[in-house]
């Protein structure tokens, strides 16, 4: 009898075992759904996914569309990356314009004037006019709590709605993606990750992200707690002083609700550095949005929100 390999037996490391589950979870979505779609805004979670996907399925090419949901109030600088990321992955990126739908009416802008939470009904049209079944997101548990409560395979139902007390069990992951015409299966892949693998990840496999993610001087003001940039969506209010100062973001939500955080971190590792000794959550720390209600996500996920 040959000697056994020692090599083969060797345990995955916390990393590889969260990457082989994302990947076990996207290889099932392609051979149970007809038309996934991959909700992809440029962010560190979304890259990081179709990172996943397109180590999935190697050497064909990603087997689904990417959807981006634009507010009209994102980062130049994150747009640009969009774009370069779905040419580099040989992706389609398609688009889906919260503006469009306020400038014929079906939308209206809010009084305090954030546009996050107007992506749900473009949302719900692309998902329905693309007939999509499946739709990846990058949500993970560690983020917020109505996030913690959600399953990897989560069921919407015709109106694109989620219901916490009707989730699905998934013992031995194993996922279950029945659903009813015109109901849709959210589902995430990074759900068991944190921000910190998320960031060990992307050092590991030499990942690009927009520049807005490391440190880099910036006209803010202090608001509400938060260092909020000064540009056109939201200059300066009476009474606020602004100063230039060396921030980075730590998620990219739209300009009108994220916030910047002070860093000097301008590299991976000093990123990693920085997460590791932070106690807020990046969207306890940086998002207007979270903190409109104490269920402020949890609110929106019910109406059809990621």
């Amino acid at each position: 009898m040959s000697p056994v390999n020692s090599r083969a037996l060797r345990p995955l490391s916390e990393l590889q075992a969260l990457e082989s589950e994302s990947i076990h979870i996207f290889r099932e979505v392609a051979a149970t759904f007809r038309r996934p779609v991959m909700l992809f805004s440029g962010g560190k979670d979304s890259v990081v996914m179709l990172h996943l996907a397109a180590k999935a399925f190697w050497p064909a090419p990603v087997p689904f569309e990417l959807l981006h949901v634009d507010t009209g109030h994102n980062f130049p600088e994150v747009l640009t990356y969009r774009d370069e990321a779905g040419e580099f992955y040989g992706a389609t990126v398609k688009v889906a314009s919260v503006q469009d739908y306020i400038d014929d009416g079906r939308l209206r802008e809010r009084p305090d004037g954030q546009r996050n939470p107007l992506q749900t009904v473009p949302l719900l049209d692309a998902i329905t006019d693309g007939q999509h079944d499946a739709v990846f997101g990058g949500g993970r548990r560690d983020e917020e709590r109505a996030r913690a409560k959600e399953r990897i395979f989560s069921l919407r139902d015709e109106f694109g709605q989620w219901d916490p007390r009707n989730q699905r069990p998934e013992l031995w992951s194993l996922y279950n993606g029945r659903h009813l015409p015109g109901e849709h299966v959210r589902v995430f892949p990074l759900s068991n990750w944190t921000e910190l693998d998320v960031w060990d990840y992307i050092e590991a496999e030499k990942i690009a992200l927009p520049s807005i993610y490391y440190a880099h001087e910036r006209e803010v003001a202090l608001r509400d707690g938060m260092w909020v940039a000064i540009t056109p969506v939201t200059p300066v209010k009476k009474g606020e002083e602004t100063a230039v100062r060396s921030v980075r973001y730590r998620t990219v939500g739209d300009m009108s609700c994220t916030a910047a955080v002070l860093s000097s971190a301008t590299t991976v590792a000093d990123v990693i550095t920085e997460v590791g000794l932070s106690s807020l959550t990046e969207r306890g720390a940086t998002r207007a949005d979270d903190r409109l209600s104490e269920a402020a996500m949890e609110d929106r996920k019910r109406e059809g929100y990621f």
